[in-house]
């Protein structure tokens, strides 16, 4: 008799576990940019990279980025964005090879009689070797905070070689 009691409780409790689950409000997540490294359309330091099509994560080619010295590589600028009391999200997925040193991405966020802002992902630098891996730098924008200009790019701290890949601008609500 306890152990059916024990089941019935156990199986209530599954129960409500999955009601409360499946009641959340999943969160709206939209991608404003989305940025192919097949192609270097687009890229503002052109001078600093190359395409390298033997190397990606998706599609057919990665920006390939070889420091001689420590540099920070401007990748993309984007004009205004209607966003604001959002977080906005640069993501990218990075590889790296004989990193002395470390690398990460750097967002930049103007705002009108304000200034730069920045975001940096110093909490998933890489150094050496590294497959593919998930970066994200957020940026949390306040009500009527709203950029006139943004900037991604990579910052590399040494020597060595990152490949920058599957590159996007996302917006999360607050």
């Amino acid at each position: 008799m306890r152990s059916r009691y024990a089941i019935i409780c156990i199986m209530v409790m599954i129960q409500l576990i999955f009601m409360n689950c499946s009641q959340k409000e999943s969160v709206k997540v939209e991608e404003l940019i989305f940025y192919s490294a097949d192609n270097p359309e687009n890229i503002v330091n052109l001078s600093r990279v190359k395409i390298d099509s033997s190397v990606f994560s998706e599609g057919s080619g990665s920006i390939r980025v070889d420091a001689k010295q420590p540099m920070v590589v401007k990748l993309y600028e984007i004009g205004k964005m209607e966003v604001d009391n959002c977080r906005i999200i640069y993501q990218a997925k990075l590889k790296t090879e004989a990193l002395q040193g470390d690398a990460y991405l750097e967002m930049w966020c103007h705002f009108p009689g304000k200034g730069d802002f920045f975001s940096r992902a110093l909490n998933t630098k890489l150094s050496g070797d590294n497959d593919w891996s998930s970066h994200e730098a957020p940026f949390m924008l306040q009500e009527g905070e709203k950029p006139d200009h943004v900037k991604l790019n990579v910052v590399v701290n040494g020597t060595g070689t990152v490949w920058i890949d599957d590159i996007r601008l996302i917006k999360v609500p607050l």
